[in-house]
């Protein structure tokens, strides 16, 4: 169990950051609201996931699944960068996060 909340702890994770962005410096009530509650989840989910799973081994999935996720957000909501570096280094993030899991 301790994977599955540390994946649903990174997608909330994704949530809070996408409600920081558009709560606009907290000045928007609904994203500012659900800033707060998704941060909170992410971080329930994430100490729950510390039962079973080693914090720095933990810590860098959970950073690494919201860094890829808001990478990824961005791309398709923001029309962020898709050039051959970006893309690149996104794809090493999913092999280092898989690396963490093979190798824990």
């Amino acid at each position: 169990m301790g994977w599955l909340y540390l994946i649903i702890a990174g997608l909330f994770e994704v949530c809070f950051a996408l409600a920081l962005k558009y709560s606009e410096n907290f000045s928007r009530l609904l994203p500012t609201v659900l800033f707060i509650i998704s941060s909170l989840l992410s971080y329930f989910f994430l100490s729950l996931s510390l039962k079973t799973i080693p914090v720095g081994t933990a810590y860098a999935i959970w950073t690494g699944i919201g860094a890829f996720g808001i990478a990824v957000l961005g791309i398709i909501f923001f029309r962020e960068g898709t050039d051959f570096w970006r893309i690149f280094f996104i794809c090493t993030l999913i092999i280092s996060i898989i690396g963490l899991k093979i190798t824990s």
